[in-house]
């Protein structure tokens, strides 16, 4: 297979993937966004927002992958400042939780963290291949899958947590503040990955 057939398959594969990716995320953002709200939890609010906005990240990257470099850095750097999104609607939801720091029902977060688990490490599973392929727009996929996925685990321990340990709004607080942080991170690679593809272009 020659070097520009290669290409044109790997990015057929990389738009099935993306576009598979995008509609997971769609599903599970409604469900997870409507168990938070249910049980008041700022970790399950802060990881639903985030399935959101990786739903409109994998858009994005479908929609820019046929065109040039340049464009997908700037492209990629619009979706570092997207990352920072739900980081801030958990900061807004942990802040109305301080003032009602009622605990939520640990076995619905549970069952909720074990969900968004099982879909991000099938959406990470599927980007992985492709995370070096078309810079920082496949890398801001990968990177938002994997994120989440370590995030799911602290919201599954933080409903053990709850049931087991320490009945209280803490806990929950805590993970949702964290997955912020993480999101932040994240925001900060992609966004100097795709500076550097704007550079490297010019």
């Amino acid at each position: 297979m020659t070097e520009e057939g290669f290409d044109k398959f790997a990015n057929l594969g990389l738009r099935r993937a993306v576009r598979l990716v995008a509609l997971l995320n769609l599903a599970y953002f409604g469900f997870e966004f409507a168990v938070a709200k249910a049980i008041g939890s700022v970790s399950l609010f802060a990881d639903s927002v985030d399935f959101l906005e990786d739903a409109s990240v994998n858009l994005l990257i479908l929609l820019a992958l046929g065109w040039s470099v340049r464009s997908r850095a700037r492209v990629g750097m619009g979706l570092a400042l997207i990352l920072l999104v739900p980081g801030l609607a958990t900061l807004w939801t942990a802040w109305t939780k301080f003032n009602v720091p009622v605990a939520p029902d640990p076995v619905p977060l549970t069952l909720a963290g074990l969900g968004a688990l099982a879909v991000n490490l099938t959406c990470a599973f599927m980007l992985a291949r492709h995370r070096h392929h078309s810079g920082s727009l496949t890398r801001a996929a990968f990177l938002s899958a994997r994120n989440d996925a370590f995030a799911n685990v602290a919201i599954i321990a933080t409903g053990l947590v709850t049931a087991v340990l320490w009945h209280s709004a803490w806990p929950d607080l805590i993970v949702g503040l964290a997955i912020a942080l993480m999101n932040a991170d994240a925001a900060r690679e992609i966004w100097e990955a795709a500076r550097e593809e704007h550079r490297a272009s010019a």
